[in-house]
Order: structure tokens, then C-alpha cells, then sequence
């Protein structure tokens, strides 16, 4: 379990992200002015800093030096602040990242988790060191691009194998169509855009004992999909 401090004064979105990181193997902290978070950081073994520059009573770029004063842990900023000055300030101080406000939390939740691989040297969330994620009788291996049903190897696309990726690396996790589009199309979602539908179903057919009644992929209704990890 790796402990994750995000450090936001507006509370909305320090909720938001222990919303997103709520299924995964990260125990979140939560501080909201930056003398608050210098406490929680040096009473606590805390893996990653997720820190806004623009604090009360201590400023993000106080708080990095801080940390990177002691302690060498990676730090990713979020903040409003889209000027190049600010994010070179930013890294210079010590920052690994520097992600601009509105952010899209499964992209975070990536560069986390991409952060902790290179520090740490271990997999996360529901993965082990040889990146193989086993949700019941599916096994997915992310550095061979396969994915297995009883031992039996099931073949996918390109755009398949993205979306059981996503799906089996969150369990549990709601993906709105806009989400999913998003991170494995990378290009901006159109809401009468069915390419999501017409994926998701492709995929239940080669995946499901019966895809009329899925065990997986689950349809959250007015909302998306996620898949189920019981």
C-alpha cells in the first residue's frame, strides 16, 4: 500500500481524486493549506505528493522544497497556473510532473502510477512485479499484449486490448463513455459517437460466458461502464 498526500485548498477536488484512487492499492492523505501538508509529510511515510502551487499560508513551490530538502519522494503538481515560468519553477524545485488544471483524474491516477513504477520498482494497483492483473478466470499480461481465459489465449485488437487494459488495471471503477473514449482513442469523445458500444460488445462476446448476462463488463446505467472485481 503506498500513501499518496494530495495537497488542493479547494476541498472539491482533493475528493475527487480520493474518489478516483478509492479502488486502488493507494491510501490518500488529504491537506489543504501547505503548513498542513509539511505536518502530514514529515509525521507520515508518504510515497507521492500531489501538490497545487497555490496554498494558504504556505505556497505548492514552499512545500516542494521542502520536501525535496529531506526527502526524495515524487512530487506531481496540479495547478491552474498554464504558464511556462511557473512550470519550469516547478521542476526546477524538484517537481517530477506538472499536470494543468481541469485534469482528467484516470490521467493522474496514470502518471501516479507511472511515478511510483519508477521510483519504487513495483507494480500497482492490481498488477504484481511482472505486470500480470488476475481478476477470476481472466489473466491478463500487459508486457506480452495477451489476455487469457482458463489458460486459453483470447485474441483482441489494438483498441480491445486497451479498453480490458483500463478496464482490468481499475476494477470496480465507473467509466463514463466519455472516459473511455478518451483515454484509448485519445482524441475528444462525441457524444453520439457508438464506437465505445459497438467495442464494449465485441469484447463481451470473447470474454463472457454469455454477454446477454455479462459478469465483467457491467452496464452502468446513465452513467458508463466498469468492470466488476468481486
Amino acid at each position: 500500500m503506498y500513501n499518496i498526500l494530495v495537497i488542493d485548498d479547494e476541498k472539491e477536488i482533493v475528493d475527487l481524486v480520493e474518489l478516483y484512487f478509492r479502488n486502488t492499492d493507494y491510501n490518500i492523505f488529504k491537506a489543504y493549506d501547505g503548513i498542513e501538508a509539511i505536518n502530514i509529510i514529515d509525521k507520515n511515510k508518504i510515497h507521492l505528493a500531489i501538490v497545487d502551487i497555490m496554498l494558504p499560508n504556505l505556497n505548492g513551490y514552499s512545500v516542494i522544497s521542502h520536501i525535496r530538502n529531506s526527502l526524495n519522494l515524487p512530487i506531481i503538481v496540479i495547478s491552474a497556473k498554464v504558464e511556462g515560468y511557473d512550470k519550469i519553477l516547478a521542476l526546477d524545485l524538484g517537481a517530477d510532473d506538472y499536470v494543468t488544471k481541469p485534469f482528467d483524474p484516470l490521467e493522474l491516477i496514470a502518471r501516479v502510477n507511472a511515478q511510483i513504477r519508477r521510483e519504487y520498482g513495483y507494480s500497482t494497483s492490481y498488477e504484481n512485479v511482472n505486470n500480470l492483473i488476475e481478476i477470476g478466470d481472466l489473466k491478463l499480461d500487459i508486457d506480452a499484449c495477451k489476455l487469457t481465459k482458463n489458460n486459453q489465449e483470447i485474441q483482441l485488437t489494438s483498441t480491445e486490448f486497451k479498453i480490458i487494459e483500463l478496464f482490468m488495471q481499475n476494477p470496480n471503477k465507473v467509466f463514463t463513455k466519455k472516459n473511455l473514449f478518451e483515454s484509448v482513442w485519445d482524441e475528444m469523445y462525441i457524444a453520439e459517437d457508438n464506437a465505445i458500444m459497438v467495442q464494449i460488445s465485441k469484447i463481451r462476446d470473447k470474454i463472457e460466458d454469455n454477454s446477454k448476462d455479462p459478469k465483467y463488463i457491467k452496464t452502468v446505467r446513465g452513467i458508463g461502464y466498469k468492470f466488476e472485481r468481486k
